[in-house]
Formats: structure tokens, C-alpha cells, sequence
């Protein structure tokens, strides 16, 4: 083999070497993907087609449903009223960013008389509220309320580092007035290191049987680190019943909490 055939040998074989190389970049990622939460494939340490494990996604089959433990309506004045549910969810580290719901309001002979639609988020672990006020329905009077998620939940984790941190507590609650002017009072705190956006509050107040007589709601736009402020729920009318015990409850889409 002459030297010239030798040199041309070597740079076919360093051509050939080159396209092998190239061609094995160009199909490996096909051939051997790696494990994403967004490939449709269960793969990793996902329990389920891009759920769980490390996924932000939770696996449907590993959480519970929301409990509904009521829904009811509030006459605020005649004609107008509140709406709302009270929720339980047993789930300690999965909540819901974004789902629509509706309520259903029948007379009392069960006959549909109208509906609210919205759009609301569920916390992680325990009990929320959903609340939906100035509802009307003509000449007819609410007597049944049901209601309803309308769309499938889209469940995502939450660590429990985000849950430990982020805690708001009430207290000073306190009823004025109520056989006139009816005002109920309470001072909320921002017990973490981190701003809480759109907080919304919502009031219970029970009778002496553990039934709720009536509801109300008030909104923070921000609750800042470490931050107190008082709050008030007002009512135009009297409430009615001997009101023993008084639940607020603060709310807000543990999502929008961004930790420094």
C-alpha cells in the first residue's frame, strides 16, 4: 500500500468517524430521552404520565376530593343576598391554582330560579370558603343552594417549606351592634417573612345549634411581611339569632406568594 493510498484511507476514515459522531448527536435525544414532567411519557420518578414524584403536577389518583360540608344563602336586604359554601381539603400538600364553579339556587318547592358562576383557587390543607355576594332572583326567594366545580381540578404540589412559612393569624374578633347596625371587627397578621397578595376574608357567624345565621367578606389587596391590620365586616340590616361563636376565615392563592 503506497503512502498516498495510506493518507487518503485516513482521512476517509476520519470523515466517516466525523458523521458518525454527528449523526449519533442528531439521533440520540430521540432514542434516549431524558425523563421530563412534560413529555407524556411516565418516566423518572413520576407515579403517573408527567404527575407526581418531582413533578410540580399531582397524580389525580393521589389526592382526595374537596369536601363540600355546606352551601346556603344570606339575605343581606330583601331581594338581595350572599352565597356561600364551606369547603374542607384533605389534602396536606396539593392545591389548585385556577377552577370554575357554580352555584344553583331553588325556591322552596325546588324549582330553579337562578345561578352564580365564578372562578376561584383551593388552598392547601383545611377548611376555605368560597363567597359570592349582591345575588338576585327577581321576586323569588332562595331557599336551596347547591353547588358545583364545572371543570375537572388541575392539582398541583406545594412544599411543605412554602406551607410552614406562610401563615396568617386572626384575632381581637369582636361583634357590635347587632340587633342594629351590625359591625364585626378583627385584627389579621402576617406571621411570615413574605408579601401575601389578594387576601381575601371571609366571616361566619354561628348560633347556639352550630348553624351559621350569616356571612360576610372583606378583601386586602396586599398583607405585608410580618404586617397587622384590622379589619371589619359591616351588615345593613340586623342579625337575627343569638350568635355565640364567630369564624374568620383568610384566604389567598398560595401560588402568587413568591419566597425570596
Amino acid at each position: 500500500m503506497t503512502w498516498a493510498l495510506k493518507r487518503q484511507l485516513f482521512y476517509v476514515g476520519v470523515l466517516i468517524v466525523f458523521f458518525l459522531v454527528f449523526g449519533f448527536l442528531i439521533i440520540f435525544p430521540y432514542v434516549n430521552d431524558i425523563p421530563s414532567c412534560v413529555d407524556n411519557k411516565q418516566n423518572g420518578n413520576e407515579a403517573g404520565v408527567d404527575c407526581g414524584g418531582s413533578c410540580i403536577k399531582a397524580c389525580t389518583f393521589e389526592v382526595d376530593e374537596v369536601s363540600i360540608l355546606w352551601s346556603r344563602v344570606f339575605q343581606v336586604v330583601p331581594g338581595r343576598y350572599n352565597a356561600v359554601a364551606l369547603f374542607e381539603n384533605h389534602n396536606k400538600n396539593t392545591a389548585i391554582y385556577k377552577i370554575k364553579y357554580k352555584f344553583r339556587f331553588s325556591d322552596k318547592d325546588n324549582i330553579y330560579i337562578g345561578k352564580r358562576e365564578g372562578e376561584t383557587f383551593v388552598p392547601p390543607s383545611g377548611k376555605f370558603a368560597i363567597f359570592e355576594a349582591g345575588i338576585g332572583v327577581g321576586n323569588s326567594i332562595p331557599v336551596y343552594t347547591s353547588f358545583e366545580f364545572t371543570e375537572t381540578p388541575l392539582w398541583n404540589n406545594v412544599s411543605q417549606d412554602k406551607i410552614d412559612q406562610l401563615k396568617v393569624s386572626v384575632s381581637n374578633i369582636k361583634l357590635e351592634n347587632q340587633d342594629t347596625s351590625p359591625r364585626l371587627y378583627a385584627t389579621v397578621r402576617n406571621d411570615s417573612l413574605f408579601n401575601i397578595p389578594e387576601v381575601g376574608v371571609v366571616a361566619l357567624l354561628y348560633d347556639e345549634k352550630g348553624n351559621v345565621v350569616s356571612s360576610s367578606r372583606t378583601y386586602l389587596d396586599i398583607l405585608g411581611a410580618e404586617e397587622t391590620k384590622d379589619i371589619s365586616f359591616t351588615w345593613p340590616e340586623s342579625i337575627k339569632g343569638n350568635i355565640v361563636s364567630k369564624e374568620i376565615i383568610p384566604m389567598y392563592n398560595i401560588f402568587l406568594v413568591k419566597l425570596k
